[in-house]
């Protein structure tokens, strides 16, 4: 293909866009939602120009499905979900850091009950937004978002 031309993407008529994902982190986003798994189109359309990011990748999943926010907000809480139903967006929702995470990431402390108790949820929680470091909820051992 030749730079510069436009690439076609179809338009979807019942599913989720998410938009304003950071450049290069789509791929971790289709993992974390396992995309994989369902049975449709998804599209991953990565280093789109925009002109407030730079560059931005966008997912297009052509079926319609609940996504989990919280997992998108811990990725990038910058990325916005727009639920696309009949062709048309009929609703756009912003992200933000969630304050508690359930079995998203995982405690590596090998004394935390969790490493002995692995039916156990793994919860985190929020303990500072600005450097968005989570600290578990059963040891209080820290983990930073490595996103």
């Amino acid at each position: 293909m030749k730079e510069g031309l436009p690439v076609n993407i179809d338009s979807i008529q019942n599913g989720v866009v998410l938009d304003h994902i950071q450049a290069g982190k789509s791929m971790d986003i289709y993992k974390y939602l396992h995309l994989n798994l369902l049975d449709c189109s998804v599209a991953i359309i990565k280093n789109v120009r925009s002109g407030r990011m730079g560059k931005k990748d966008i997912i297009k999943i052509d079926s319609p499905m609940e996504v989990d926010l919280d997992v998108l907000g811990y990725i990038d809480s910058s990325i916005t979900v727009n639920v696309i139903r009949d062709g048309v967006r009929v609703a756009k929702k912003h992200l933000e850091l969630p304050a508690r995470l359930t079995n998203i990431i995982h405690c590596k402390n090998p004394r935390c009950i969790t490493a002995e108790e692995p039916q156990l949820d793994s919860i985190f929680l929020l303990s500072d937004r600005e450097k968005h470091v989570y600290r578990c909820a059963y040891c209080d051992a820290e983990k930073k978002r490595k996103f």
